[in-house]
């Protein structure tokens, strides 16, 4: 079925929403409904420096934004949209880059800027159905519930779990999740998102307006994407009897079916290259 508008949650849509240069507004308008009152970004520039070989194709829809406030005050959002297995682990694996990152040469006091990782997801982590929030927001607290430390925040957003309609959207916030979670089956621009920064959204999101090349890269990023989620979606629910190792083990068989890369059922089921290459 032919769509107007591109897959957001495609490493491709994502980026070119949210990572490109042009588009910095956007990201901003985003970005300050999830931050604090303190933290409301003013400026922003992005950081997309890979760390380690083994990551670079795991990281590519991964980018840390070094962000300021009107008031000067400076912090990091490490943002992506999440990849399933392993979540919890990869996000605390990855916030660690953009902390690591601020070590200086020398006499140093090791004083650190706020990191922010925010995950758009759009799978269900949470394992218990009555436990699953659409969005948790997390940092490191002590055995009394009292903040611990205050410059280490994550943010994870279930998509699957926001079920408002165009009627029940209360707030700006809750317009950014339904335009995500619904874009690419839009026709056309809804009454309630009608606003400049969400009509800019629509005009880069149109598929219309891609180039040949980002044309062609999109489809076989839309590809791969739709193979992932299928199998692992699959998996997941077959290793809810079977034991999620043997799930993936299936997955990862299902998707070399498909043709998929070793490097892209790498990462859709967490198991290692060489086990891979052994099915």
């Amino acid at each position: 079925m032919t769509t107007k508008y591109f897959n957001p949650y495609t490493d491709f849509g994502f980026k070119k929403l949210f990572a490109e240069e042009a588009n910095k507004d956007l990201l901003i308008d985003f970005l300050n409904q999830l931050l604090p009152s303190h933290h409301q970004i003013s400026t922003l520039e992005f950081k997309n420096v890979e760390h380690i070989n083994d990551t670079a194709k795991e990281r590519r829809a991964i980018f840390d934004i070094y962000c300021q406030t009107h008031e000067g005050d400076r912090f990091i959002v490490e943002m992506q949209k999440a990849k399933v297995k392993f979540f919890k682990d990869r996000s605390l694996f990855y916030s660690t880059f953009p902390i690591k990152d601020q070590a200086k040469k020398g006499d140093w006091d090791f004083e650190l800027l706020p990191v922010y990782f925010i995950a758009i997801l759009d799978f269900h982590y949470d394992e218990a159905e009555e436990k699953r929030k659409f969005r948790r927001d997390v940092c490191l607290k002590d055995q009394d519930g009292d903040v611990f430390y205050d410059k280490l925040h994550f943010k994870f957003l279930q998509m699957p779990l926001f079920n408002k309609q165009a009627h029940e959207l209360e707030t700006h916030f809750d317009k950014w999740v339904y335009f995500l979670k619904n874009l690419e089956s839009f026709d056309h621009i809804p009454a309630i998102l009608n606003e400049p920064i969400f009509k800019k959204g629509f005009e880069i999101a149109e598929i219309s307006h891609l180039k040949p090349e980002e044309y062609e890269a999109y489809q076989k990023n839309l590809l791969e994407y739709w193979e992932v989620k299928r199998v692992t979606d699959t998996a997941f629910e077959e290793g809810q009897i079977k034991g999620k190792e043997e799930g993936m083990i299936e997955a990862a068989i299902k998707l070399k079916q498909l043709g998929a890369t070793i490097e892209t059922i790498v990462a859709a089921t967490g198991l290692s290259m060489k086990d891979v290459d052994k099915l």
